[in-house]
Parts: structure tokens; sequence; C-alpha cells
């Protein structure tokens, strides 16, 4: 007999291990690292969905995460477990996958500016008349012959210089940024979590720069009554703490790092949701959680001007919907002449990947 012979599809244990551990990546974002309620989330989804089945139990997906290097037992004797660097690498993997879509590692280019020049990357549809010194390789040959044909007519095709188009270029420049994430008590309130797609995000952006753009530098800083840097790998385990909002500590830090760093472009994001509510002067905290207090806006109004003097471009995802937060930050971003997208958590990590390629040089 001959044909084909059809039967209902049956996944095997590897993908069905795939599909669990793409699941339970996104489940230890949510409790920030932790690997036993992950796991108990995980067995309640089972429970609705049937993930597993006789064949391939959720103990069977705990057994295979320990053989191939995901969980670890708890140096603390307690028994429990933990995930590993390998995990951790995986994470920011999926949450690449999750927001961005699959990306191909670039060459060692930066980002295109607004600015058009004789050494860089195609642009692949500006031309413009060979000048002196330009490239042999960058004449647009098939461009130049019709250039000719127009110029001298099909029955006198000769090429000459003033024949010649070339293929416009974009300057590369490297760019460093900070990405401050606010961590304050209202980054959890209402009922909605806010603190895991922007850690998320944090991720992911972190993940796109090392395979697209690895000349960039990305430096990661959380704010709440006060402000500091975060290593990568701390990412899965930030939480949100009971903090006021101190912007203007993030703010300070972020030009902190910025002023070290030689790169051409110099660019603050900020992801955010509550007003500005603390900061520290003289050693001594002052917070007012009641409206917007102008002692502490006025502060971080001249800190953007601060960065726009040097040349620091603030762009600003604001995840509320307050109208006078929204004034405050339209506010806030005239005094640095930056970007603000008022947003909700959807599209969240598309909007700032756009952002980072398109080089943040054209103003709102």
């Amino acid at each position: 007999m001959s044909g084909f012979r059809f039967k209902e599809f049956q996944a095997d244990a590897a993908s069905r291990f795939d599909t669990l551990f793409r699941i339970f990546t996104q489940l230890l974002t949510h409790t920030s690292g932790d690997v036993e309620e992950a796991l108990d989330w995980l067995r309640e989804l089972d429970k609705e969905y049937e993930l597993t089945d006789d064949d391939y139990t959720i103990d069977d997906f705990i057994a295979e995460l320990k053989e191939r290097g995901y969980l670890r037992d708890k140096d603390d004797g307690s028994g429990g477990m933990a995930i590993t660097a390998k995990t951790e690498q995986a994470i920011r993997d999926s949450a690449l996958e999750y927001i961005f879509g699959k990306l191909k590692k670039g060459g060692a280019g930066n980002h295109s500016t607004k600015y058009a020049g004789r050494s860089g990357e195609d642009t692949g549809t500006d031309l413009r008349q060979f000048e002196f010194g330009d490239a042999p390789q960058d004449i647009a040959l098939t461009e130049s012959i019709k250039q000719a044909q127009i110029n001298n007519g099909a029955d006198d095709l000769r090429l000459t210089e003033n024949d010649l188009l070339v293929t416009e270029q974009e300057y590369k420049t490297q760019t460093a940024t900070v990405l401050m994430i606010d961590i304050s008590h209202s980054m959890i309130l209402y009922g909605e979590d806010r603190i895991t797609p922007a850690k998320m995000v944090a991720m992911a952006l972190a993940e796109m720069i090392r395979r697209k753009y690895p000349k960039d530098s990305l430096d990661i800083i959380v704010f709440g009554n006060d402000a500091w840097p975060i290593q990568l790998k701390d990412l899965p385990y930030l939480q949100v703490g009971p903090y006021h909002t101190n912007t203007v500590a993030g703010l300070e830090l972020a030009m902190s790092i910025l002023r070290k760093s030689k790169a051409a472009n110099k660019q603050i994001f900020m992801i955010t949701d509550g007003k500005p509510s603390c900061l520290k002067e003289n050693g001594q905290y002052y917070m007012n959680s009641f409206g917007l207090d102008r002692r502490i806006v006025s502060k971080c109004l001249t800190l953007a001007a601060a960065c726009k003097r040097a040349k620091i471009d603030i762009t600003t995802f604001m995840v509320a919907s307050d109208q006078y937060l929204q004034d405050f930050i339209d506010e806030f971003t005239a005094a640095n002449q930056g970007k603000a997208y008022f947003t909700g958590l959807k599209g969240l990590g598309e909007m700032i990947f756009r952002d980072y390629t398109n080089n943040k040089r054209k103003k709102l």
C-alpha cells in the first residue's frame, strides 16, 4: 500500500520539557526567583490545563531540571532548591523572545544617527553624486549606468565621473544607557503587578544589547527611598519594597554613571508609575505622599535640565494614567527636551526596543 497514514499527534518528552520550561521561567520572574512558589504555581496550572500525563509528570520535569543544571540544592541545608546561573541566562533569553521576538546578532556596529556621511552602514535607498574621496565600493553601478543613459543617451553610452552615483552612508555611534526601575510600593498596589513587566523589559533589553549592539553599555539601577545599581544576574530576584519614590536619587546616580562613559550618545530610560515623593538632603529624608510636592518636583526639574546640558536624553515610560501625574511628566520632559510615553504595561518592551534602536535623536 502506498500513501500517507495520519494519526493523532503526541508530544514527546523533550518537547514537553521545553513547553514546561518556558512556563517555568515566566513563573520564576513573577515569583522573584522563588523556586518552590514557582513549582507550586506550575502544579496548579498542570491540574487546570493537564500539561503533563503519567508518562511525564511534574516530578520528572523537576528531575530533568536538576539533571540539566537548571536547579541546585540550597547551601543552607534547608532541603530547598535554587536556580543556577544557567537558569538566569535562560530567563533572560525567555524575556528577549517574549518581548522582542527573535533577533539575529548583528555586526560590531552600533546605532544609526540622523546624520549621513562617507563611512558606515548602507542606507539602501539614498543616493548622491560621486565626490572625490568616495570609496569605489560605494558606487551604485546600476544606478550610475542609468544616469549615464539619461545624460548621454542610449546610442552614445559612456560612463563619466559626472554620471557616478554613490550610496549614502549612515554614521554609527556607541550608546550608553542607564535603565531606571521604580521599586516603590506603588508598583504592586491596586492589584496590578507592574514590577514583573519592568524586570522582563530590563532583562530583554540587556540581552538584546549584548547580542546586537555589543559595543553599547547598559547599567541598571533601581530607586525607592534611595537608588542603587544592580547586576544583570540580580534582576530575576528583584522585588518591590515598602519605599517612597526618590526619583531625584535615581537621576543623580544615573548621571554619575553616564559622566564616566566615553560614548557619544548617553540616555536614561525611566520606568515608573508614581509621582516623586521623596528626596534626601543633608542625610535626612524628606517625604510627602500627598499630591505633588513642589520642593521635590523642583529638584526633579533641575536635574532634568542638568541632564539636558550634559547631553543626556531622558525617556520616561509612565505606567499610570492620572492626569496630574501626566502633567508633571510633561513638565519634566520639557525641561530635558526628551521623550515621554504614557502607557500601560502592554507593549512596554516593544516601545523601549523601538526607541533604543532609533537612537533617540528625534524630539517629540
